[in-house]
C-alpha cells in the first residue's frame, strides 16, 4: 500500500530542525508526480497546489522535522540515521497528505481550490510561523488550515478535536537564584540559596493552585538543584520548569506572578533571583464557527479535555481560521519515546478523513 510505503520510507531517513534535503527530495519525488504545482515557501519546506479553478483554497498541513533520539523500534525500516528518528508521528502525517495529493490530482472539481504545506522545524523553532511570514495564504488566498497529530491514548483510528482549548500555550521557566556559602556551622554568615529556592517554588505552586479548577493550566518543575555538599551552605539553586495554560491574560498573569514572587524572594532573603522564560508558542485553539462547519459534513469525536501539549499548529491560526484534530493510535508508546510505533492502516483513516473534508467543505 503506498501510503505505508511512504511512510516507511521516511521513517528511514529522519532530519532535524530545517535541514532536511533526503526528506524534502522524497516528497518533491512523488508530488512531482501529480498535476499539481511543486514549490518551496522556505528553507526545508515544501508546498503543493492544486488549481481547481476556485476563488478561495484550503490548506493541510504535515511537519518533515523529526527528533534528536536513538531509535529502538527494533522494526525493518528503522532509521538509517543514527541518533535520528520520526518518534513524534510525523513521517506519517506525511504520509497523509502525499495520499490525500494523489486522491487530488485525479478530481475535476473542488469547491476550494487545495495548497498542501509540509514544513520543517516543529519540533524547534516554528516553521510553521517562518512559513506564515511567507505571505503564503494570502497569495493562494487561503480561508481555513486543517492538520493532524497522531496521538496515543485515544482509541485506534478514531479522529477526534475540540472546539476552543485544543493544545496549550507554553514556555520554559529557569530560576537561577544565588546565595552565599559557608560552613553549616557559621549559616549566620552565608546567605541560604536552597532555603530561597524553597520559598520561591512553594510560593510559585500556590499561585497556580490559586486559580480556579476550570481554568485549563499548568506550572510546575521538573528539576530543582542546589548545593555542592552536606555540611555547607549552598550559593546556588537552580531550577527548570514549565508554564502551559491556554488563555493570555491566564499565561501572563502568571508570568507576572512568578517575576513578582523572585522580586519578594531576593527582598526577603538577600539572594540575588534571576528569572528566564521564553515566549513558546501560542494555544491551539479551534474557532468555534469553523468547528461547526467542519463539524456539518465530517465525522469526529469531540474530546471532553485539551492536551497540555503545545504544537506550533497555532501559528497557522494566528493567521487564518484553522482547525486541529488528533488520530488515535491506539495503547502505543508515548510521542517522542524511542520505541513509538504506531498500526500503519490508521494512515487510511487520516488520508479518507481529509479527502472528505476537502470534497464537502463550504
Amino acid at each position: 500500500m503506498q501510503i505505508i510505503e511512504d511512510r516507511r520510507a521516511l521513517h528511514r531517513i529522519p532530519e532535524l530542525d530545517k535541514d532536511l534535503p533526503n526528506t524534502i527530495a522524497y516528497l518533491r519525488s512523488q508530488l512531482e508526480k501529480l498535476n499539481c504545482k511543486v514549490f518551496s515557501a522556505m528553507p526545508g519546506g515544501v508546498c503543493a497546489f492544486f488549481d481547481f479553478g476556485a476563488k478561495q483554497a484550503i490548506a493541510f498541513r504535515a511537519e518533515g522535522d523529526a527528533l534528536p533520539i536513538v531509535e529502538r523500534t527494533g522494526v525493518n525500516y528503522a532509521s538509517r540515521h543514527l541518533g535520528r528518528m520520526h518518534a513524534c508521528g510525523h513521517d506519517g502525517h506525511m504520509a497523509i497528505l502525499l495520499e490525500l495529493a494523489r486522491r487530488l490530482s485525479v478530481k475535476e472539481k473542488l469547491n476550494h481550490n487545495v495548497l498542501l504545506v509540509f514544513q520543517p522545524a516543529e519540533e524547534t523553532t516554528g516553521g510553521a510561523r517562518d512559513i506564515c511570514k511567507t505571505g503564503l495564504f494570502k497569495l493562494y488566498k487561503v480561508e481555513a488550515i486543517f492538520g493532524v497529530h497522531l496521538w496515543p491514548g485515544i482509541p485506534e483510528g478514531v479522529i477526534a478535536s475540540r472546539r476552543n482549548e485544543m493544545m496549550a500555550r507554553t514556555c520554559e521557566v529557569k530560576v537561577d537564584i544565588y546565595g552565599k556559602t559557608t560552613h553549616i556551622a557559621k549559616l549566620d554568615q552565608g546567605i541560604d540559596a536552597l532555603n530561597a529556592g524553597v520559598d520561591f517554588y512553594r510560593r510559585v505552586r500556590a499561585l497556580e493552585a490559586a486559580l480556579p479548577k476550570k481554568v485549563f493550566r499548568l506550572l510546575k518543575f521538573g528539576k530543582f538543584e542546589s548545593g555542592t555538599v552536606c555540611n555547607a551552605i549552598s550559593d546556588h539553586t537552580h531550577m527548570e520548569g514549565s508554564l502551559r495554560a491556554f488563555q493570555d491574560e491566564v499565561f501572563y498573569s502568571l508570568r507576572a506572578g512568578i517575576v513578582s514572587i523572585g522580586k519578594d524572594v531576593e527582598r526577603s532573603t538577600g539572594c540575588t533571583v534571576n528569572i528566564y522564560m521564553n515566549d513558546g508558542y501560542p494555544a491551539v485553539m479551534n474557532p468555534t464557527d469553523l468547528y461547526k462547519r467542519v463539524r456539518k459534513v465530517v465525522e469526529f469525536e469531540e474530546m471532553a479535555e485539551p492536551s497540555m501539549i503545545a504544537d506550533d499548529f497555532a501559528w497557522y491560526q494566528k493567521s487564518v481560521p484553522g482547525l486541529f484534530f488528533f488520530l488515535g493510535t491506539g495503547d502505543t508508546p508515548a510521542l517522542h519515546a524511542d520505541d513509538f510505533n504506531f498500526n500503519e492502516e490508521i494512515l487510511i483513516k487520516g488520508a479518507d478523513f481529509f479527502e472528505k473534508l476537502a470534497e464537502s467543505f463550504q
